[in-house]
């Protein structure tokens, strides 16, 4: 399940994204315009920032930015740095394997077997998702007219 850390971050990066490349916006306003509570975006944004997606600028003038292009960061990369791996189980992580007590033979497993695939499929849309590709989605989801959603199943 995504974190509030993670879905805050994403609002305000996604925020900066809408924003000309490298304008500083406030966290004051920032966290105004996304109703996030200003002191916990400190933190995430110092987060971002540390990680290279965001950069920031001190004084006058001054807040946060997108270190680099909407195009360049995905929400794989930023769920990751805030909820650290996207493995449903500690034995199918990448970047944090551990051996399951329970299991006496992981090859055979097929809870891993089937964890593994849940894993690589939320890897695949986050690592493919873009700041830029939510912004068009968000933006044809805005242009389709209302009358033009078929809600039946």
């Amino acid at each position: 399940m995504l974190s509030k850390k993670a879905k805050y971050a994403l609002q305000a990066c996604l925020s900066l994204a809408d924003e000309p490349f490298g304008q500083p916006i406030l966290i004051a306003d920032l966290a105004e315009r996304d109703g996030i509570p200003k002191k916990f975006l400190e933190i995430i944004l110092l987060d971002l920032r540390n990680a290279g997606i965001l950069a920031s600028r001190k004084g006058k003038g001054g807040g946060y930015f997108l270190a680099r292009s909407p195009e360049s960061i995905t929400v794989g990369q930023i769920v990751r740095l805030l909820d650290g791996t996207l493995a449903p189980v500690p034995c199918v992580s990448q970047a944090s394997y551990q051996p399951c007590g329970d299991c006496k033979d992981e090859g055979v497993c097929g809870i891993r077997m089937v964890m593994k695939d849940a894993r690589d499929a939320i890897s695949n849309v986050l690592d493919h998702a873009s700041l830029a590709d939510v912004r068009e989605r968000v933006r044809k989801a805005k242009a389709t007219p209302k009358s033009d959603l078929n809600w039946e199943i």
